[in-house]
């Protein structure tokens, strides 16, 4: 039997219908929300911090002294052994003597030579001057006979100088250490003839105390001078401690002093050039050794100081993870751009030791997240975890 022509726009929809029905899938389930990430923070707080400020700098001698010979003759021995030790007056090296023994030997007979012709006119001078009332003989004579007393009297006293000098050149002969310290290679060999002033006979150099050269830019001096004269940075009244540092970070010496800063600027480096003096009794520290001037002694006033872990490198530089309120009770993590100067070692502090001195981006009070931070984004839900071993300002 056919089926009527108006039943069949009803039997279509009936059909759509129910193939709607069946291929409609129930609504997907709402996420669940994220457990709060549990994490260890420091509560920021402004106090004094000690700095240090760090150049590059080059060790070298206290005394370099250059060791010459002061007359001339034969090079007869040498008494030191190359890179040794030697004490102030030690032998060093010994020239011939015997020409300066000759020498000495002719200039003591002129120098008797010289006090028998004083004692001679002396005695002529003498006799003369009572004749002259006598009217024996004239003024002239009497005059004359004063005359040569006076002029041997002076060749007395230049024999004397001579035989002095003789005698102080003999001494000379004798090439001794001026100071104490590390003797270098001996430039000329037994045997060798010297002149005074002709070339080195060999060096000595004062390894204790020891000095450390360094410079300080034009740009470091002024930002110093203003954050002193701003109160941000407290010198030492006794003035900086100095210490040298290897390459690598470890100490060389310390208990040093700045004992020489330039008065003028070095137009070509634009730098100040400094001095400092250490003591360095074992002499291990050698001249022309690199290393590091650390000037111990600052304070920064009012600081503020976050733990290295707590700071990461963002796009736009350096940030922190702050706890800041979510809604209601819950607390989220947010990030927060800071500027920092220089990196600080605080001791006391355990693993927190090293710190970056932030100078814009915290203020006192809030806290900084500590760790998970690779688990933290921005509005992460977070929760204070108990604190096992609290660092200073931790919580």
């Amino acid at each position: 039997m056919r089926t009527p022509h108006r039943l069949a726009p009803a039997l279509a929809l009936a059909f759509g219908a129910v193939a709607a029905a069946c291929s409609r899938t129930p609504p997907a389930a709402a996420p669940a929300a994220m457990p709060p990430v549990p994490v260890t923070t420091a509560t920021v707080a402004a106090r004094d911090l000690p700095t240090v400020f760090e150049f590059l700098g080059r060790t070298e001698g206290s005394r370099d002294v250059e060791i010459r010979a002061r007359v001339g003759g034969f090079l007869e021995s040498r008494h030191f052994v190359e890179g040794s030790d030697v004490a102030a007056g030690d032998l060093l090296f010994q020239l011939d003597e015997r020409p300066l023994r000759a020498q000495q030997a002719a200039a003591a007979a002129d120098v008797l030579t010289a006090e028998a012709r004083v004692e001679q006119a002396a005695r002529e001078a003498k006799r003369l001057r009572p004749l002259v009332a006598e009217q024996a003989v004239s003024e002239r004579e009497a005059d004359d006979a004063d005359a040569a007393e006076r002029i041997t009297r002076a060749e007395l006293a230049a024999a004397r100088a001579r035989l002095q000098q003789l005698e102080v050149d003999l001494g000379y002969a004798r090439v001794t250490a001026p100071i104490a310290g590390r003797i270098g290679r001996a430039l000329r060999t037994e045997g060798s003839l010297v002149t005074p002033g002709d070339g080195l006979l060999t060096t000595l150099l004062q390894l204790d105390p020891i000095y450390a050269r360094f410079q300080r830019t034009e740009s470091q001096q002024r930002r110093l001078d203003d954050d002193v004269q701003n109160g941000r940075v407290r010198l030492p009244a006794g003035g900086f401690v100095v210490e040298l540092h290897r390459r690598d970070g470890s100490l060389l010496l310390g208990g040093g002093r700045i004992d020489f800063v330039d008065g003028r600027l070095d137009a070509s480096t634009g730098t100040i050039p400094m001095r400092a003096s250490l003591p360095n009794p074992d002499r291990h520290v050698l001249a022309g050794q690199s290393v590091r001037v650390v000037l111990r002694g600052a304070v920064l006033a009012d600081a503020i100081s976050v733990p290295q872990r707590a700071v990461l490198e963002g796009p736009l530089g350096k940030q922190v993870m702050v706890v800041a309120p979510g809604d209601g009770q819950a607390l989220v993590a947010q990030p927060r751009p800071i500027e920092v100067g220089d990196w600080i070692d605080l001791p006391g502090e355990g693993t927190d030791a090293r710190q970056w001195i932030v100078t814009k981006g915290l203020r006192p009070g809030e806290r900084v997240i500590l760790d998970n931070l690779v688990k933290l984004g921005p509005g992460s839900p977070v929760v204070l975890a108990p604190v096992t071993k609290t660092p200073t300002e931790s919580r």
